[in-house]
């Protein structure tokens, strides 16, 4: 039997809590081809989500970074809308970008955001950064561009993007790459929740995991080893339980006293093992995915 329980829970709101509109001055974009794995939604075992917060990091393609488009924050919007019928509906997620310019840098944008599927970084006025665009459906973009009229016009080139999604446009706490260097997000960043509120004491759970002494990247949710699996070390902050499971088989790294590593070693000839941990809610701790290890049997295995 499905488990059918509500997952449902309250919103509250503090009085005299400022919520600063608006959007920041410079985005993010990237074509989808560039990506080669995103982070991911959680869902529970009925497919709903648990979060509007991504889990871990885009990787993209060698030599690729995040290009980013600068943008006039009084004239630009993210919004978000139910769209579809019952019980299918989805959010789609616009984004309207107002770039000052109409040089030929600015006019050749739209050779190269039309007709391409491309996910964008928008960051809003709290510093959390939003996804415009999911790795299930496209994203249609489209160029509109304006000269001005009169010695008062003024000139405009404006990027529309429309993206449907399983939620208003995501959370990201990852890595962004970009030419001028990697962006990583602060605590405080890191820590902004769907629910408008943050915690110091987040739990983070960083997405490279050394496996039998090898660093590896598991923001994509599986990777693949050859057997056997003998150990792992976890980083992060404010780290609280891990647990590795093949099958009924359960063990728990060790956390480190400072809750920033952990350990667990082991003895797993091959097979799919699941790595869960705790989501840090000192509220309402919940049990997370993080990633699968396909460990390949190096010989014949005995039935």
């Amino acid at each position: 039997m499905p488990d059918c329980s509500s997952v449902q829970k309250s919103l509250a709101w503090c009085q005299g809590k400022p919520e600063l509109p608006g959007v920041k001055r410079r985005i993010y974009y990237i074509s989808k081809y560039d990506v080669l794995q995103w982070p991911k939604l959680q869902h529970d075992s009925n497919g709903r989500l648990k979060s509007a917060s991504y889990v871990g990091d885009f990787v993209l393609r060698a030599d690729v970074k995040w290009k980013y488009i600068d943008i006039i924050s009084d004239k630009s919007q993210l919004t978000s809308e139910a769209q579809g019928e019952y019980p299918s509906q989805t959010q789609l997620n616009k984004l309207v970008a107002v770039h000052p310019g109409v040089e030929e840098e600015a006019s050749a944008a739209a050779a190269y955001l039309n007709n391409n599927d491309n996910v964008f970084l928008v960051e809003d006025m709290r510093g959390a950064v939003r996804v415009v665009g999911s790795d299930k459906w496209p994203t249609k973009t489209t160029v509109a561009q304006d000269l001005g009229q009169g010695a008062t016009g003024t000139t405009s080139t404006t990027i529309n993007a429309e993206a449907t999604d399983e939620c208003p446009a995501p959370f990201y706490t990852g890595k962004i790459e970009t030419d001028d260097g990697t962006i990583t997000q602060s605590d405080e960043n890191t820590n902004q929740s769907s629910g408008g509120g943050s915690s110091n004491n987040k739990a983070i759970f960083n997405n490279t995991v050394t496996i039998n002494g090898v660093s590896k990247n598991v923001s994509g949710g599986s990777t693949s080893i050859p057997g056997p699996l003998k150990s792992m070390t976890f980083t992060g902050s404010n780290m609280d339980a891990i647990f590795v499971r093949q099958g009924k088989n359960e063990s728990e790294a060790r956390i480190a006293s400072n809750k920033s590593s952990a350990s667990w070693s082991g003895n797993i000839d091959y097979g799919m093992v699941k790595v869960y941990h705790l989501n840090g809610d000192s509220e309402s701790p919940d049990e997370v995915y993080w990633f699968t290890i396909d460990v390949e049997s190096e010989g014949p295995v005995n039935p």
